[in-house]
């Protein structure tokens, strides 16, 4: 993915497709950056996957950049070149956005519905795991009453809007284990961890701020297992410690598109053979961007009409469903 656009032209796209209408400063300052020699030659003398909008954004405003209008944000940059490039060589984008469950909870929940025993959550590209949670938090599709397995705050409510027909539970289902997996896990009880994540959420995204830090109390009162690993080699070890009295659902969102192609293909080669096993019940959900999952049906086009910024919600290797990316939207297919 990253090979594929010259630095000029990911910043423009990112701007174009991601931030615009969503984001106007990150707008401003990615459509600012596409056009800016000086930061655009400073940028290429990185390594070609520590050049993205999302990371560069992010170190930004983890040191303190404030939503101004671009002169001032090139400014920044420049005067903190050095500190930005130190956290872009260590920091990888972890964005744990908790409101992607509510594009999950429907296939999450026919799962358990169907296989009739609880779920064993295992999060690939876990960042601090604040997306094992789904039996914590509270739902609120298309305004409806929130659904949630007790009272819940305003913060942890997630809203997400529907078009088709998708098959929303009546009630929670039951997690009887979670684990994730990420090359580097982040730690709630870390106050530069926690940080960073702040930083990763955009400058007008109040609500998803306010959401991330109710979260992180849900995941520092039961913390969940993450596992420090390559989701390609390690991921069969972290299976075999589910309770065997769970199904086991393997899921991630917005995570393949950090990984090389090589890598993805392995991964997907892997989950099918996984979900193919009769002998131990695993489940695969995978929400990604277009064009990032190889070989599985649905996930590399899109409807006439949609925009780049959805994903793709497949489960075991068939698209169910479009979603928005901070999990906003749910677009049931079936």
């Amino acid at each position: 993915m990253v090979e594929k656009l010259d630095t000029a032209g990911w910043y423009r796209r990112f701007a174009l497709v991601e931030t615009r209408g969503y984001s106007p400063t990150y707008d401003r300052w990615c459509t600012g950056i596409s056009e800016d020699p000086r930061l655009l030659a400073l940028l290429e003398d990185l390594p070609a996957a520590k050049r993205q909008p999302n990371l560069l954004l992010g170190a930004a405003r983890f040191h303190g950049a404030p939503a101004t209008p671009y002169p001032q944000f090139r400014a920044f940059l420049l005067d903190h070149w050095s500190q930005l490039r130190e956290t872009m060589l260590t920091r990888s984008t972890q964005t744990n956005e908790a409101g992607r469950c509510a594009v999950l909870l429907p296939a999450l929940a026919r799962i358990a519905a169907a296989e009739g025993r609880p779920l064993a959550l295992l999060e690939v590209g876990a960042s601090a795991g604040l997306c094992l949670y789904p039996d914590r938090y509270g739902f609120a599709y298309d305004d409806g009453p929130v659904l949630s397995a007790g009272a819940v705050p305003d913060a942890l409510v997630m809203d997400c809007t529907t078009t088709g027909h998708p098959p929303l539970p009546a009630s929670l289902p039951r997690v009887s284990f979670r684990a994730g997996i990420d090359l580097n896990p982040l730690q709630v009880g870390n106050d530069d961890d926690v940080a960073w994540l702040e930083a990763l959420v955009w400058p007008e995204h109040t609500r998803r701020r306010d959401r991330l830090r109710a979260a992180i109390e849900v995941a520092r009162r039961e913390p969940p297992l993450l596992v420090r690993g390559d989701l390609t080699v390690d991921l069969q070890a972290l299976i075999q410690r589910a309770p065997a009295d769970a199904v086991v659902v393997v899921f991630h969102s917005a995570v393949l598109a950090y990984v090389e192609e090589s890598g993805r293909e392995a991964f997907r080669d892997t989950m099918l053979r996984l979900t193919a096993d009769r002998s131990r019940p695993v489940h695969w959900l995978s929400n990604e961007g277009y064009g990032v999952l190889p070989g599985v049906e649905g996930a590399l086009q899109k409807a006439d009409g949609e925009v780049d910024r959805l994903f793709v919600l497949a489960h075991n290797g068939q698209a169910v469903a479009r979603t928005g990316g901070h999990g906003q939207s749910l677009h049931w297919l079936e």
